[in-house]
């Protein structure tokens, strides 16, 4: 698992793909946070408000952009191998359900190491560290690396998955914002599955991204000891 997990690390960081979104990540965190105190004078934020107004840009970047970038660098996550067909001696090497873990983890390093590049750039800044934002930050990222695991399993062919994720990556802000508004109507109990129904509260109810997060890793475990190698 382990070593499945620091390939998809290090081929993620060598991707041109990768480096090109790192620093768009970088410089949308870098100058939000630099200019923050322009954006604070102007709103009159209150002392407390202005406390996470340095991370606007990485929050930015996260909630719209971030299924996006995950699906157009992870899309093939899984079904790169399975088409190709080099699948089959990882399987005879070690379980199905390590390489499910190693290569949801190689990718959650991956966004980890840049998610906590980027808050360490809002620190230079602000001088506050908000350990709170970090953990709801971390279980967005969770569960957008689990989701595209998850349909790269269930789709066979990388061109599709592409194509997929990218609609996908695109719709699911949307959807999710949508979704998590929802109040007094018959399809109201759609929000619950947006992530963004238990981000958008100042309470540990973000918890509950995980444990969908662990579901869709569940399921993709579930349906991959089932595909032909």
């Amino acid at each position: 698992m382990y070593s499945i997990a620091k390939r998809e690390f290090f081929q993620l960081f060598k991707s041109i793909k990768s480096i090109l979104i790192i620093a768009l990540l970088l410089l949308t965190t870098y100058y939000a946070a630099k200019f923050a105190d322009v954006i604070i004078a102007i709103a009159e934020l209150s002392s407390e408000e202005a406390k996470d107004a340095h991370t606007a840009g990485l929050l930015f970047f996260m909630l719209l952009f971030g299924q996006l970038f995950v699906m157009a660098l992870s899309h093939d996550v899984m079904n790169r191998e399975i088409y190709e067909r080099t699948m089959r001696f990882l399987v005879t090497r070690t379980s199905r359900t390590s390489i499910i873990a190693g290569k949801f983890l190689g990718v959650w390093l991956f966004w980890f190491s840049c998610v906590t590049a980027a808050f360490l750039v809002t620190i230079v800044f602000s001088k506050h560290f908000n350990l709170f934002l970090l953990a709801q930050t971390i279980s967005l990222f969770t569960f957008q690396v689990a989701l595209v695991v998850l349909l790269s399993v269930i789709i066979p062919k990388p061109a599709f998955s592409m194509f997929i994720g990218v609609m996908a990556g695109i719709a699911f802000p949307f959807f999710g914002f949508w979704a998590a508004f929802l109040q007094d109507s018959w399809y109201s109990a759609l929000r619950f599955l947006s992530p963004y129904t238990y981000l958008i509260r100042d309470d540990y109810t973000f918890l509950v991204v995980f444990i969908g997060s662990a579901a869709m890793l569940l399921a993709a475990n579930e349906l991959f000891k089932r595909r032909e190698c």
